[in-house]
């Protein structure tokens, strides 16, 4: 019986890294790179991967849900993460009824997020919220 090989690669695009330095800059990349069709209309979870110098490996759409809600499987998120070598990530979703205020839901899949990340030596930089009309930054509120 032949196993298959698991392949990694990484090519980073060094002629495109745009540094993210702090949630207003992920917010309007992250808005920028969603389809505004769906912003008000279904919950996705978007993974933002960066080097250590802040810099934007790429966006990973991690899941899509419904209206009121979307799976986060903390395991392929880290998949992503380590497989593009990330050191600093923030997460990033939407809220289709415009409420920016963070559910008891959101607090909890943070709080998982930050321990698995802190196991493999990944920082989360922040949770994001979003709606066409502006964001909810965990960090900026102190919840990290």
């Amino acid at each position: 019986m032949k196993l298959a090989e698991i392949e990694v690669s990484y090519k980073p695009n060094k002629g495109s890294l745009v540094n993210l330095n702090n949630s207003e800059h992920i917010y309007k990349v992250v808005l920028g790179n969603w389809d505004k069709g769906t912003l008000e209309l279904q919950e996705e979870m978007k993974v933002v991967l960066l080097n250590r110098s802040n810099q934007l490996l790429g966006i990973y759409t991690l899941s899509k849900g419904g209206i009121s809600g979307t799976m986060v499987d903390v395991k392929l998120l880290l998949s992503v993460a380590l497989k593009c070598v990330a050191s600093h990530i923030a997460v990033v979703h939407n809220h289709p009824s415009g409420n920016l205020t963070p559910s008891r839901a959101d607090i909890d899949i943070t709080t998982k997020i930050k321990r698995a990340t802190e196991q493999v030596d990944i920082l989360l930089l922040d949770h994001l919220i979003i709606t066409k009309d502006g964001y909810y930054s965990f960090a900026d509120h102190g919840k990290l």
